[in-house]
Formats: structure tokens, C-alpha cells, sequence
């Protein structure tokens, strides 16, 4: 059984669209900046934050990605 978002289809396509175009590349300028604050450190502490924000992003958007790469469930079926 899936759970059902509260958005439809293609609200979730477009949002997914923004946080791709507009939303990763800012989180990428905020984990740069983080991953900086670590320059002096080893290169091992520098890898596990770099790991560990590469992943963190993905975790609060994990319902609006899920799905969007199959055919909408909402369409007609094609005969």
C-alpha cells in the first residue's frame, strides 16, 4: 500500500522542478560554505560532511520526488 501525497501529479512534478532549478543550487552554495568551515581539518572529516549534507538534502523532499519519474496514475488509459 502507498501513501498517497497531498498533492496531485503534476503540482508534485513542478514543485520537484523548483526545488531541482532553484532550491539544489542554493543548498549547494549553503553545503559549500558549511563544508569550508572544515578546510583546515583532515581530509576524512571533510569527506563524512560533505557525505552527510549530500544526503540531508534529499530527506524533507523524499514524498514529492517519490513517483515522479513513472507515468501519472490520474491520466486516461491510453488504448
Amino acid at each position: 500500500m502507498t501513501k498517497k501525497s497531498g498533492l496531485s501529479y503534476k503540482a508534485r512534478r513542478r514543485w520537484s522542478m523548483v526545488v531541482l532549478l532553484v532550491g539544489l543550487p542554493l543548498y549547494i552554495i549553503v553545503a559549500t560554505t558549511l563544508g569550508g568551515l572544515f578546510a583546515g581539518q583532515s581530509v576524512l572529516l571533510q569527506l563524512v560532511v560533505y557525505v552527510v549534507l549530500g544526503i540531508v538534502w534529499i530527506l524533507p523532499f523524499k514524498s514529492l520526488f517519490r513517483g515522479i519519474g513513472q507515468a501519472d496514475p490520474d491520466a486516461p488509459p491510453e488504448d
